[in-house]
């Protein structure tokens, strides 16, 4: 099995793609789908307004902007963009190095119920009025994550047997505990319908509202996290051998699987804590990604976090204009474009195992 996943993780097509030319393209998207998020509005801005706004704030220089325009640019439009980046960036990195840890192309934060774990918690602490911030420093991500690890142990528990870990197993119980733990976020909703719309605002997914301050409810958790699952990359193309291959080479295996899956989980926690469950990005950056460069983690990740950063954008892009001038939930978009994405890998998985 493990070589049947190997197979699927290399593809002919990355061998086209050099490092120097996807990361050109990765940063280019990236920046270009910023630049078009905050355009894109009922308010008419032009570019040149945009770059005047800029430099105000970033260089203390004094352009004539309208009252207005500044403040849609620069308290509205770009904190809801780079929220989305962070966001994105934290779920496609975490995604990566799940299906590394797992040796599975198929795993992502959402598929193994480290997102509704996470989501869980929130909802209990928002409905139970617990203390979600002191000192100005908010607390939501840390109770998030709590969910998130219970979540992953549980599954891991349940998909353990005879001291090994079937990756399919494991997705199926993922599956299975997302599935209760939104079972769970129902019932708490129905006994306590005060805190409904507050709930499922946060739980559907959205940027709408998003200020500077979220920024801070992600990037202390999302930028040590990132940094340490890049820094394991080398570590995470080891583990692609079977575990007693990669002790022979002197990984400590179980430490290191454990510490990659508390970063992921605390960076996706973290996401999950400001923006709500956000499906797929995990999964789609990742491939899309290997697709074109190949499997190799220390190359795979930092790309692949642009990549993620570039989707989340454009789908809150989709997520403000398709209703226009109503909103849909960023997940909504998501999943539109993320379930027909993953039908497509499952399919590929079957080719390779069958």
């Amino acid at each position: 099995m493990a070589d049947a996943v190997r197979r699927d993780f290399a593809t002919p097509v990355a061998r086209h793609w050099p490092r120097a030319g996807a990361l050109v393209v990765a940063i280019v998207a990236l920046l270009v789908s910023a630049t078009v998020a905050v355009l894109v509005g009922p308010a008419n801005i032009s570019v040149a307004d945009v770059g005047r706004v800029l430099l105000n704030h970033l260089t203390g220089a004094d352009y004539a902007v309208e009252a207005s325009i500044d403040a849609i640019v620069w308290e509205i439009r770009l904190p809801r963009v780079l929220l989305a980046g962070a966001v994105g960036a934290s779920l496609a990195f975490s995604g990566a190095a799940y299906q590394g840890v797992f040796r599975n192309p198929l795993a992502d934060p959402y598929l193994l119920g480290v997102a509704s774990g996470a989501g869980l918690a929130g909802a209990l602490a928002i409905v139970l009025e617990a203390p979600l911030s002191t000192g100005g420093f908010s607390l939501l991500p840390l109770i998030s994550f709590a969910g998130a690890m219970g979540s992953v142990l549980l599954a891991y528990s349940i998909a353990r047997v005879g001291g090994t870990t079937p990756n399919t197993t494991l997705v199926l119980a993922g599956v299975a505990i997302s599935s209760l733990s939104v079972s769970f976020i129902s019932y708490i909703l129905i006994l306590d319908s005060r805190n409904v719309s507050q709930v499922l605002a946060w739980l559907l997914g959205s940027f709408n509202g998003s200020s500077w301050h979220d920024l801070t409810y992600v990037l202390p958790y999302a930028i040590p996290a990132g940094a340490l699952i890049v820094l394991h990359g080398r570590v995470l193309n080891v583990l692609q051998l079977d575990e007693a291959e990669a002790s022979q080479l002197g990984i400590d295996v179980q430490r290191t699987k454990t510490l990659l899956l508390v970063a992921a989980s605390l960076a996706t926690a973290a996401a999950v804590s400001v923006v709500g469950i956000v499906g797929f990005i995990g999964l789609l950056a990742p491939h899309i990604v290997r697709l074109l460069i190949g499997p190799d983690y220390r190359r795979l990740l930092p790309i692949a976090a642009m990549v993620g950063a570039t989707l989340l954008i454009v789908a809150d892009i989709g997520a403000r204009t398709l209703v226009s001038p109503g909103e849909l939930p960023v997940g909504v978009v998501t999943s539109f474009i993320g379930a027909p994405f993953f039908l497509f890998l499952l399919r590929r998985q079957r080719k390779a195992y069958f």
